[in-house]
């Protein structure tokens, strides 16, 4: 895909001179998980839709996983997509039985259905975002990684990306601390606050709509959208939540 947007012209690494530091969403901008991803949450809906909706239903398409999963934290994602399917389900909690279908267990049965699809299909790191972060650390920038999922550290693990990352957002950390996840800025911020770097002085690395809406909330210095699959509306859509530039590998960057 062509680099397009205003900071393509950038001149190291394809970022402004002001960046100090480097945010970088995990799936689908690293690692290829967010291909698992998606075809967890779609068996899960489908599977969930069948049961209320009968044979008829209408399945879980990769537009739904753009447009209202992808980026959120994983019960966000639950509640965003049946609302839009105008679907109410009970909040449920962490002692919901696997075959109920609440939120938390529809978003649990996700979470089990995606660690196995891990360990039996592995994690795909993508060449150009490894030699991209080699750069970015030898640049001297501060490296973090912000991701809504709660299986960041074994993905860092298995991808050997852990040695890159000073900082480590992810979806246990929102919980902990309370964060708003994505569109809101939350997670961005307190990275950018443990790195003792402003938003301005940072960039954010994001495939998802929502954690572009996120970098463009927080006021971040420079947005990177990242469409690797060749799709015009989902690249049109990463510039219209804010993406100063979109590229489909962070190789581009470094060749800017």
């Amino acid at each position: 895909m062509t680099r397009t947007g205003a900071g393509a012209t950038g001149n190291r690494l394809g970022l402004p001179e002001t960046i100090a530091a480097a945010l970088f969403d995990l799936d689908g901008v690293l690692t290829s998980t967010a291909e698992l991803h998606e075809r967890a949450w779609k068996q899960i809906f489908d599977e969930f839709l069948a049961a209320r909706c009968g044979p008829g239903f209408r399945p879980f398409s990769a537009a739904d996983y753009a447009d209202h999963v992808d980026g959120r934290p994983r019960l966000d994602g639950v509640r965003e997509f049946l609302r839009t399917r105008d679907i109410t389900v009970p909040e449920g909690n962490s002692e919901d039985a696997p075959d109920e279908w609440t939120v938390r267990a529809i978003g649990d049965r996700k979470d089990r259905l995606l660690k196995t699809m891990i360990g039996r299909d592995g994690v795909h790191v993508y060449p150009g975002s490894v030699d991209y972060l080699s750069a970015v650390r030898v640049s001297g920038l501060r490296i973090a990684v912000v991701s809504s999922s709660a299986n960041a550290a074994a993905v860092l693990d298995a991808a050997d990306l852990a040695r890159f990352v000073e900082v480590r957002v992810d979806g246990n950390t929102f919980a902990q601390r309370g964060l708003r996840g994505k569109p809101a800025p939350d997670g961005f911020l307190a990275a950018a606050g443990q790195l003792g770097v402003s938003p301005g002085g940072a960039a954010v690395f994001e495939d998802a709509v929502a954690g572009v809406e996120a970098g463009h909330a927080g006021r971040f210095g420079f947005v990177v959208g990242v469409e690797r699959r060749g799709d015009d509306r989902h690249a049109e859509a990463l510039r219209a939540a804010g993406a100063d530039v979109v590229v489909s590998d962070l190789a581009e960057l470094a060749e800017s």
